[in-house]
C-alpha cells in the first residue's frame, strides 16, 4: 500500500511554503537529464488514493474492505502559451510515447511520475492570455522525494 508521511516533508523553521518557484520538467523515459517547461501556471494535486476491495462475508456484522490498487488521476498542468514552450512539446504530444516527469517544489521536494501526454489550447478571450494544458496520463508513480536537510522556503 502506498503511504505518504507528510511530516517528513515539513520544515519546522517555516510556517508554510509558497508555490512560487515550483517547476515542471520532462525527459525521455529512462533519461536522467530533464527539460524544464516554461510558463507553468498551475500544478494539479499529485497523488492518489487506493481503491477498495470489498471482503465482507455473509457472517460479518459490518462491511469490511482492504486497500486495493492506487488510483491516480490524469494530471493537467495549465501553461502560458509561449511560442518556444508549445513548439518544444507539440511534436512529442502524441498521447502514446511515455516520458518521465518531475515536479520540483521550492524547498526541493519532488514528485516524479511517468506517462504519455497531450496538449490542448484554452479558450481565447478579449484581453486574455493564451494558455494551453499539458495533460499527462500517469502510467507509473507518483513517487515523492523529500527535500535535502537544511533547505527552507517561504
Amino acid at each position: 500500500m502506498f503511504k505518504i508521511d507528510l511530516q517528513k516533508f515539513a520544515d519546522a523553521s517555516i510556517e508554510g511554503l509558497s508555490a512560487q518557484g515550483t517547476t515542471l520538467s520532462y525527459a525521455a523515459h529512462g533519461a536522467t537529464s530533464f527539460t524544464t517547461v516554461a510558463g507553468v501556471k498551475t500544478v494539479p494535486a499529485i497523488g492518489g488514493s487506493p481503491q477498495t476491495i470489498d471482503v465482507t462475508a455473509l457472517d460479518d456484522d459490518s462491511k469490511k474492505s482492504v486497500a486495493g490498487l492506487q488510483s491516480v488521476s490524469n494530471l493537467a498542468f495549465t501553461t502560458v502559451y509561449k511560442t518556444s514552450n508549445f513548439s518544444a512539446l507539440i511534436s512529442k504530444a502524441d498521447g502514446k510515447t511515455i516520458y518521465d516527469w518531475k515536479v520540483t517544489y521550492p524547498d526541493g521536494m519532488a514528485a516524479t511520475f511517468s506517462g504519455s501526454f497531450t496538449l490542448a489550447t484554452a479558450q481565447a478571450a478579449v484581453n486574455g492570455a493564451i494558455d494551453f494544458t499539458i495533460t499527462v496520463v500517469v502510467s507509473d508513480g507518483p513517487d515523492f522525494t523529500a527535500p535535502s536537510t537544511g533547505t527552507s522556503g517561504s
